[in-house]
C-alpha cells in the first residue's frame, strides 16, 4: 500500500470493463476464502448479469456509470453507479423531490444513482480493497460530486448503504436519509419451534394455523439452491416474476435473461422455494444467499392458496436462515404484515447530494422532519411485534 501514490479516477460504461478479480477484490475481498461473500448484490456476476440480460442499460433507464478508483496501477475501489432517467426501481424514493424540483424550473433527471439496481439490500457501496477504506470511500465520493457537478446534474443518491457508510458520507457533506424495513433476527433458535416458543401465544397459535393452511395447499414444497436449480425451474419463475411485475410495477423490471445469466453465474448465491402440484410448479419465491444473511427478493404464483405466501416468502426462510447459521433474513422492501411475522422493523439507510444550494437545503428540512418520523413509526411498531415483552425488551 503507497498512501503517497495519486489516487486515479475512471468512469466505465459496463461492468465487463474491468476484470472480474479487481472488482471483486473491493466487493467482497471475504469470499477470497471460498465463502460466500456478505451479500452477492455487489459483486461482479451479479452486476454482470443485469447487464448481460440488457435489464439495465440502454433504453432502460439505468446507464452504467461504474466508477474504479486506482492507485499505482491497482485498483482500491470500485462503486456501483449509474445515471438514471427516472426513480424507478430504487425503493427508497424521491418522486417528491423530483417534482418539487421539476415545478421550480429544475431538470431532476438524469441523476445519478449509486445502488444495486431493484435491489432494496443492504450493503456496502463505496467497496474498497482491505486497508482503503478511508482513502477508497474519500475518492469514490469526490469523484461521485464532481462527476454530478461537471455534467449539470440535479443529484447524487446512495442507496441502501451501510449505517457506517451513511456516518462517514454525513461527515463528508452528503445528507443522510433514514427509511425502514422489517428484518428477522436469529436469536440461536435450534428450529423454528424454538423462534416460536419467543413469541406470544395469540401470534405463535395464529403462526402455526397460517403454516397449517398453506402445507395443507394440496402439493409439495421444495428449497433448491446451486445445481438443484433446473432450467425448466427458471421457466416456472419467470412465469411467477412476470405476474408479480405486471401487478406491482406495470411491467418487469428483469428480461428473461437475467433467469438465464443467473443460472450459469448465481445459482450458488440464490435459494429457490417452489409450492409444486402433481409435480408442477405453481407458486415460488427467489432468495439469495449471504454470509449472514438471506435476502428475500422475488415471488409470484399461478395458482392462489391462503397462506401460501407467508410460508414461501417468510416461513420458509426462516427455516433455511435456522438450518443454515444465517444471522438475519431481509424480507425486501415494506410490508407492515411481516411483523406478525416475526420481522421486525429496522432503519435503512441512503446518502444523497444536491447541486441546487438552495433545493439541497429545502432537502435538508425535509430529511430532519422525515428522520423523526421514521424513527417514532419504528418505536411504536417494535412495540406491537409478536414477541414476548421479555423478547422485546432484549431486542431493543
Amino acid at each position: 500500500m503507497d498512501a503517497s501514490a495519486p489516487i486515479e479516477i475512471e468512469v466505465l460504461g459496463a461492468i465487463a470493463q474491468i476484470d472480474a478479480a479487481d472488482w471483486d477484490a473491493c466487493a467482497c475481498p471475504e469470499a477470497a476464502d471460498g465463502g460466500p461473500p456478505h451479500d452477492p448484490f455487489s459483486t461482479h456476476r451479479f452486476l454482470h448479469a443485469l447487464e448481460v440480460s440488457r435489464s439495465v442499460g440502454t433504453g432502460t433507464g439505468w446507464a452504467p456509470r461504474h466508477l474504479v478508483a486506482r492507485s499505482a496501477g491497482q485498483v482500491i475501489a470500485v462503486a456501483p453507479l449509474y445515471s438514471k432517467g427516472h426513480s424507478q426501481g430504487e425503493y427508497i424514493f424521491d418522486h417528491n423531490w423530483a417534482d418539487a424540483y421539476q415545478r421550480a424550473g429544475g431538470r431532476y433527471y438524469p441523476k445519478l444513482q449509486m445502488a444495486v439496481p431493484f435491489t432494496p439490500a443492504t450493503g456496502r457501496r463505496f467497496l474498497t480493497r482491505p486497508g482503503w477504506h478511508a482513502a477508497g470511500m474519500d475518492a469514490l465520493v469526490q469523484a461521485a460530486v464532481r462527476l454530478t457537478e461537471e455534467n449539470g446534474l440535479s443529484s447524487l443518491h446512495v442507496t441502501f448503504c451501510t449505517q457506517a457508510e451513511a456516518t462517514a458520507g454525513a461527515q463528508m457533506g452528503l445528507m443522510a436519509r433514514i427509511s425502514q424495513q422489517f428484518h428477522w433476527h436469529n436469536a440461536g433458535y435450534g428450529d423454528f419451534d424454538g423462534f416460536l416458543a419467543a413469541l406470544s401465544s395469540r401470534k405463535r397459535k395464529t403462526i402455526r394455523k397460517e403454516r397449517a393452511e398453506a402445507q395443507g395447499f394440496g402439493g409439495d414444497m421444495v428449497a433448491l439452491t446451486g445445481d438443484a436449480i433446473q432450467p425448466a425451474h427458471w421457466d416456472a419463475f419467470w412465469r411467477f416474476y412476470q405476474d408479480t411485475g405486471a401487478r406491482k410495477w406495470g411491467q418487469p423490471y428483469l428480461t428473461r435473461a437475467f433467469f438465464d445469466a443467473a443460472h450459469e453465474s448465481l445459482r450458488d448465491d440464490m435459494l429457490m422455494v417452489l409450492a409444486l402440484r402433481e409435480g408442477r410448479p405453481v407458486a415460488g419465491a427467489l432468495n439469495f444467499i449471504g454470509r449472514d444473511v438471506l435476502y428475500g427478493r422475488y415471488w409470484g404464483c399461478t395458482e392462489h392458496h391462503p397462506c401460501l405466501h407467508f410460508e414461501l416468502c417468510y416461513y420458509q426462510a426462516i427455516d433455511f436462515a435456522i438450518a443454515h447459521g444465517l444471522g438475519r433474513v431481509e424480507a425486501g422492501a415494506q410490508g407492515e404484515h411481516k411483523l406478525a411475522r416475526g420481522y421486525l422493523p429496522v432503519q435503512t439507510h441512503s446518502l444523497h447530494w444536491v447541486r441546487d444550494a438552495g433545493f439541497a437545503d429545502a432537502v435538508a428540512r425535509y430529511l430532519r422532519a422525515e428522520r423523526a418520523a421514521v424513527s417514532e413509526e419504528i418505536e411504536i411498531m417494535t412495540g406491537y411485534g409478536p414477541f414476548k415483552r421479555a423478547q422485546m425488551e432484549e431486542q431493543d
